[in-house]
């Protein structure tokens, strides 16, 4: 009987046991299945699962003949998983070999390969120890050695846990043609970062979107099932308005102009006054994109768009033109010029040479100050204000680069009793170069105020669909359509002969222009020693191919736009008719002119 009573007690004590265990187990299944299940799920799946991202090729940037400016060189970055890399001979021997042949000091890299594990602090601040994943060996490797070392680590079975990641690095082929416009790109942890011009103002659509994999693997890191959740796509390509050649032109010419005169800085802008398109444009000082060791922040933002200056005397024609177009004078109308020294608001304003009596042509020609302020005086503020706003002062100008500043233009509500004879010279009014050759496009084409163009088109590489980008109307600004003709003819003057620009004629063609030189603001008046120095202008004179501006920026030695900037703007004017193939207008030209290969 003592027998049977031990006997139960042993079995009750079991099946106390049993349930005890039971209801741990079902406690311990509870917090791992329900409580926990998310933290083990995705260490679980760090554990054996991958995401690969492979990213598509980022657009391209062409000029308008579809010459290449920015391209893609393809090639790989190394990467490691410690966690697969094998024992530490392997990694010895796998760290030896890429570090031989990427120029790395092995034992940098073998000191990351054998790093199997790593710390991690979990959400509730306590620290945990998990493998370690992840480790770049090198970054943007030339295709051709990825490969070969790729072949060498599988010969002999070292390219387990390495791998190799293909991709494409921004490239340049043609140096420091162009660079400003088209920006560069930077990687910043491990993103690429468009910087500056076209690669940042249309990053979003020539970036390409990317092919995402997730799979999972074995204890040893080799792929089992694969899992395609996104395709990739390229970038769009941008095709601009800028033509190669022309560019190549220009920029020879604006490396010559600051290797005669020295200035801090200088810019050249060509557009088609027909549609706005800008068909060369550069600034000086550049830079490499390929080699940016020695790049400086005034070499690579656009000052284009962002520097301003005073315009001087390319400003007048601009000024009266408003005259011309309401009939206030004409060509021929005779004005005072007071032999060369004039007093306003106890004021005095001179002219470089003194003249008497002259006509508006003569004053455009000679660039009488005093003329043209009393021409100002009779066209009144608030004309003179909307004449200077309808030719784009005070505004963008439409071209797709950012910061773009809109310069200094007062309301006639607050200028003082002065400005109303120095804005129509050029003096208190402020300016981009573009917007200087944006209001001359509309001297040249018969008063149309054009927004500036510089890319013509975009194409979709996937599907070869191109999208045009659309010519915006111009805006109107004649009354008289008579006015755009009898300003051609007076800005013809200043390149012939008694003109202050006879430096920027071209032998067989009639150019129309003007200078300018215009004195540095200091901060409380204007220096006696630093200049602007300019030329705008057009041609042929009578069917403009297009509109050139040329400015430098505190030149040595001489600073009169008329002689500083005028050679260059022949220069470069004469070479692009000559590769545009227009023929001489003067019927003394031979007319075998040779085009210019490039």
């Amino acid at each position: 009987m003592i027998r049977n009573n031990t006997l139960a007690v042993r079995i009750k004590f079991l099946l106390i046991l049993i349930i005890l265990l039971f209801f741990a187990v079902a406690g311990r299944l509870y917090i791992v299945q329900i409580e926990r299940h998310d933290e083990l799920f995705n260490k679980a799946r760090e554990q054996y699962t991958s995401t690969r991202k492979t990213s598509g090729k980022r657009g391209e940037i062409y000029d308008y003949s579809g010459n290449l400016l920015v391209g893609n060189i393809p090639c790989s970055t190394i990467e490691a998983d410690p966690y697969a890399c094998g024992n530490e001979e392997q990694c010895r021997q796998t760290s030896l070999i890429l570090g031989k042949y990427l120029n790395i000091p092995s034992e940098k890299i073998y000191s990351d390969l054998i790093q199997k594990t790593r710390e991690r602090k979990r959400s509730d601040g306590t620290v945990e120890t998990v493998p370690r994943r992840y480790a770049l060996i090198a970054r943007d490797v030339p295709l051709p050695k990825s490969e070969m070392l790729k072949k060498m680590l599988r010969e002999q079975n070292l390219i387990r846990g390495i791998s190799f990641k293909e991709h494409s690095q921004r490239f340049y082929p043609k140096n420091e043609l162009l660079a400003n416009i088209l920006g560069f790109t930077n990687i910043e942890r491990d993103q690429l970062i468009a910087q500056l011009g076209i690669e940042k103002f249309f990053n979003k659509v020539i970036s390409p979107s990317d092919s995402v994999y997730q799979y999972e693997r074995s204890r040893d890191g080799v792929p089992l099932a694969v899992q395609h959740r996104q395709s990739v796509n390229d970038g769009v390509n941008i095709y601009l308005t800028i033509q190669e050649p022309i560019q190549s032109i220009l920029e020879e010419e604006l490396d010559k102009l600051m290797a005669e005169w020295q200035p801090q800085a200088a810019y050249a802008i060509m557009v088609n006054p027909r549609n706005g398109n800008i068909m060369a444009i550069a600034q000086r000082p550049t830079f490499n994109p390929n080699d940016r060791s020695t790049m400086t922040s005034d070499a690579y933002r656009m000052r284009f768009i962002s520097d301003t200056l005073e315009p001087g005397s390319t400003m007048k024609p601009i000024s009266i033109s408003g005259a011309i177009d309401r009939h206030i004078v004409n060509p021929q109308t005779m004005i005072d010029c007071e032999k060369g020294i004039w007093f306003y608001c106890g004021k005095s304003l001179s002219d470089t040479s003194p003249h008497g009596m002259m006509n508006v042509a003569g004053i455009v020609q000679k660039s009488s100050n005093i003329g043209t302020a009393k021409i100002a005086l009779m066209m009144g503020p608030q004309l003179l204000y909307d004449t200077l706003r309808a030719f784009g002062f005070g505004q963008r100008t439409g071209i797709p680069l950012q910061p773009e500043t809109i310069g200094r233009l007062i309301s006639p509500k607050n200028w003082d009793g002065l400005s109303i004879t120095r804005f129509p010279m050029g003096y208190g009014v402020s300016c981009s170069p573009v917007q200087l050759a944006r209001a001359y496009c509309a001297l040249a084409n018969g008063g149309r105020l054009v927004s500036l163009r510089l890319v013509d088109r975009v194409e979709n590489p996937d599907t070869g669909i191109t999208v045009k980008y659309p010519v915006r109307e111009a805006h109107k600004i004649y009354r008289d359509p008579a006015t755009h003709r009898k300003m051609i003819e007076m800005m013809k003057l200043v390149t012939r002969q008694g003109g202050t620009a006879r430096q920027a004629a071209i032998p067989g063609y009639e150019v129309a222009g003007k200078t300018g030189t215009s004195r540095k603001w200091e901060g409380k008046h204007y220096s006696n020693t630093r200049y602007f120095a300019s030329f705008a202008g057009f041609a042929p004179a009578d069917n403009p191919e297009f509109v050139l501006v040329v400015i430098a920026d505190e030149p040595q030695k001489r600073h009169y736009g008329g002689v500083v900037t005028g050679p260059a703007f022949k220069n470069i004017a004469e070479r692009t008719l000559r590769y545009l193939n227009i023929q001489p207008t003067d019927p003394h030209m031979p007319s075998s002119s040779i085009r210019e290969r490039r």
